[in-house]
């Protein structure tokens, strides 16, 4: 089952932590084929918020809410149930400042979970 490992933090926080530790989890992850994908994000900053009420769009700077810790990156993994996931979580280095949000990845109807939607779409 794929799994969507969400890393929250104080970024402060999370500056302070070394890249290369993130990095070696990660590779170590892929080679073990647990990690789908994963990235790191930039700071809250840098975010564009979208709204669309009543058909009008609105743009803002910055995140959805205000709050300490933000989103700073991710970990699709794939894993054999939620205790699994839990195991990988607690070995994403942020999880010892921060907070690591599992979240079951949702299959859409007609659409193969994991898969590249342009491939597909090439395909028929």
């Amino acid at each position: 089952m794929k799994y969507l490992c969400l890393v929250y933090g104080e970024e402060k926080a999370l500056a302070r932590m070394e890249d290369h530790e993130c990095v070696a989890f990660d590779e170590d992850l892929r080679a073990k084929e647990i990690c789908i994908a994963s990235e790191a994000l930039l700071p809250v900053e840098s975010a564009t918020s979208v709204r669309v009420r009543n058909g009008r769009v609105s743009v803002t700077d910055g995140p959805f809410a205000e709050t300490h810790e933000t989103l700073a990156g991710f970990y699709l993994i794939d894993a054999r149930d939620l205790n699994a996931a839990i195991q990988v979580a607690a070995q994403i280095p942020p999880a010892r400042i921060g907070t690591i949000e599992i979240r079951p990845v949702r299959q859409l109807p007609g659409r193969v979970l994991g898969a590249d939607p342009r491939k597909e779409a090439h395909a028929t």
